[in-house]
């Protein structure tokens, strides 16, 4: 665990103009949109009921407001993260908002332990927080010691949760078939892609953990849950007109906020690569 820690606190770097996230650091963008997609599909779909992280809630008053209020600041924070001056403020809204919904699938986890969907969502959920927490770290220039504990953090469960995605595509566990949402005419067959991007999610996590080939599994983690957007979740509000378009819609919105997580992760690493080559006083305050 210490080699990780090590690994990991030495990715960390205030931002400057030479190693701060710039035009190569694309990841809080990407969460920026993911967000203000969120933003507009909550504004759009007000109704609570349909919202299974908010049933633990039971009916509480003036349901519409919130669901509202939750998409103004959605949709708020995501445009704030899109430039410096504002992104920290804009990360920290998202984390504080990505973990209201994660805390409110453990109750309903906790009366149903066996069932892998809740778990499932407060795990996608959790990678999305640790994503906005690690955006919100990043650009904190002020505490370079904070910083390092909230990257660190946010890295290991980010790799925890990547890890749990295993069980997403399990049958025993999601009872569900990997297979159904492969396109058919995509090679060599729905079967190799299926065992491929099962196996994919605890080899990357492990990468992330361990500190071995960790930015190559983040980028390759980060182009999967893209092109799982691209050839599932993008397609499916067209290719199914009768099932429920706000899980469809929603599915899209999540899955890139889950890319968007790994590509700051991957974003994280690559200042770590970065910063071999700057001298020491450019990034005083980082552990060696």
């Amino acid at each position: 665990m210490r080699e990780t820690e090590t690994f990991v606190e030495s990715a960390v770097a205030p931002l400057t103009a030479k190693t701060g996230l710039g035009p190569l650091y694309l990841g809080h963008h990407v969460l920026g949109l993911a967000a203000i997609f969120l933003g507009l599909l909550t504004l759009s779909w007000r109704d609570f009921n349909i919202w299974e992280q908010i049933r633990p809630l039971g009916n509480i008053p003036h349901r519409e407001i919130l669901a509202c209020l939750i998409g103004i600041l959605e949709l708020l924070a995501g445009l704030a993260i899109q430039w410096q001056r504002t992104a920290r403020a804009g990360a920290l809204v998202l984390t504080g908002v990505f973990l209201s919904f994660t805390l409110l699938w453990i109750p309903r986890a906790l009366t149903t332990p066996l069932a892998w969907d809740p778990w499932g969502n407060f795990f996608e959920q959790s990678s999305q927080v640790a994503g906005a927490l690690i955006a919100y770290a990043s650009f904190d220039q002020r505490d370079s010691l904070l910083a390092a504990r909230l990257n660190r953090f946010a890295y290991i469960t980010f790799g925890i949760c990547v890890f749990a995605f295993l069980f997403g595509h399990l049958p025993v566990t999601c009872k569900c078939d990997v297979r159904g949402l492969i396109p058919g005419w995509l090679p060599p067959g729905k079967m190799f892609w299926a065992v491929t991007t099962t196996l994919a999610f605890p080899l990357a996590s492990i990468a992330l953990l361990s500190g071995r080939l960790a930015l190559l599994a983040a980028r390759l983690l980060t182009a999967m849950i893209v092109v799982i957007g691209l050839l599932v979740w993008l397609p499916a509000p067209f290719t199914h007109p009768f099932a429920d378009q706000h899980t469809n819609w929603a599915g899209n919105g999540v899955n890139l906020a889950i890319g968007a997580a790994a590509w700051i992760v991957g974003d994280l690493l690559k200042r770590k690569s970065v910063q071999k080559a700057v001298p020491p006083q450019a990034v005083a305050g980082v552990p060696a």
